[in-house]
């Protein structure tokens, strides 16, 4: 039963998701919430591999996320639906349901083949240098579809509704819940699965002391390799989520305001920590979602203690305020995160008895 029981519990929130969303119990803004959960997960997570049980610091996520948006968005506009550049659809738009994590996979695939570009230069920096160069890379992707008439350029790239509509087409479900939910149980599985194997062993020798796992046969480049490979790819099966919620993508999407969203997420939760990864990434998701009432409430309240002038309105602009303030806050007061490096488990070590999670 211990076995059994952590799947069984997946199915169960799987099937309970979807049953809310086909009876209305659950409407389409809650939908929304729950998805971009789904999508902060995977983010702060994978993240958190290279930032956390490496010990590095790479400050551009959102190139990789925008690699797999884009490509996938691309290739299953190109394949299943009419567009004005690519023309008449290759597959009828009935398969879009069945190719979908094909695609999706294809965009993570491209996308860890991107974490090269930050690979190879981590192989001789570390720290400060990392960051800039992966701020650099961030601002090289993005420039790059900037200039690419065929994928739309600065206008950004759309039709990713229509893959959408044609899933539910072929079987009415909501599809986009039911991947979202699939890719990031199977990416907390991944990580997991990852951070306990050799391979995590070593990259976690590399956050301790690089020289001395090296010392200790260890080889650091093959490590940062798949480290960064395995993250990268992870955020680019996220991008291709995110583009296919939202409908619509553009470059602006994936600037360094993501990246230090991500960021934001990994420290809130704690470095090294996946537990700490999925709270901090339902937290950031919550307070993105409740600072978009209190902002004009506050407003509101400012004007009527004459606090502001008549012709100033405190915007959503504000959020990106409020939430580093928190930031510091909590480095001034818990450096470490909610979680630290540790897990749900090491706080209450008698649930290891009910699941087996490996």
């Amino acid at each position: 039963m211990q076995k059994y029981s952590v799947p069984f519990l997946v199915v169960v929130l799987l099937v309970g998701l979807v049953a809310c969303a086909q009876t209305g119990f659950m409407d389409l803004y809650i939908q929304s919430i729950v998805l971009f959960m789904g999508i902060n997960i995977i983010l702060s997570s994978s993240l958190n591999i290279v930032n956390g049980y490496m010990g590095e610091f790479a400050c551009g996520h959102a190139a990789f996320m925008a690699v797999g948006a884009y490509v996938s968005s691309t290739l299953n506009v190109w394949l299943f639906t009419q567009d004005k550049f690519f023309g008449p659809p290759v597959l009828s738009p009935d398969l879009a349901l069945y190719f979908f994590p094909v695609v999706l996979l294809a965009g993570g695939v491209v996308a860890a083949l991107a974490g090269i570009l930050i690979a190879i230069p981590s192989f001789k920096t570390r720290g400060d240098y990392l960051a800039i160069i992966t701020i650099a890379a961030n601002y090289i992707v993005t420039s790059t579809i900037i200039n690419m008439d065929s994928i739309g350029g600065a206008r950004g790239f759309m039709g990713m509704k229509k893959i959408l509509f044609a899933m539910s087409d072929t079987v009415d479900l909501p599809w986009i819940l039911i991947w979202v939910v699939i890719s990031t149980v199977l990416t907390i599985w991944i990580i997991r699965r990852f951070v306990s194997s050799t391979y995590g062993k070593g990259i976690i020798a590399i956050c301790q002391d690089e020289v001395a796992a090296e010392i200790m046969s260890v080889n650091t480049n093959k490590m940062k390799l798949i480290a960064f490979m395995l993250s990268s790819g992870l955020a680019g099966i996220a991008g291709g989520l995110y583009a296919h919620i939202l409908g619509y993508i553009n470059p602006g999407s994936f600037g360094i305001l993501k990246s230090t969203e991500c960021l934001v997420m990994v420290y809130l939760g704690g470095m090294g920590s996946l537990s700490g990864s999925v709270i901090s990434a339902i937290l950031f998701t919550l307070l993105l979602e409740v600072l978009r009432f209190v902002i004009p409430w506050m407003d509101t309240v400012m004007h009527w203690a004459y606090l502001l002038p008549d012709g100033y309105h405190l915007s959503q602009v504000w959020k990106w305020v409020f939430i580093p303030m928190i930031l510091i806050l909590l480095m001034q007061f818990r450096p470490e995160g909610i979680m630290g490096n540790r897990e749900l488990s090491d706080f209450f070590p008698k649930l290891k008895k009910f699941y087996s999670f490996k």
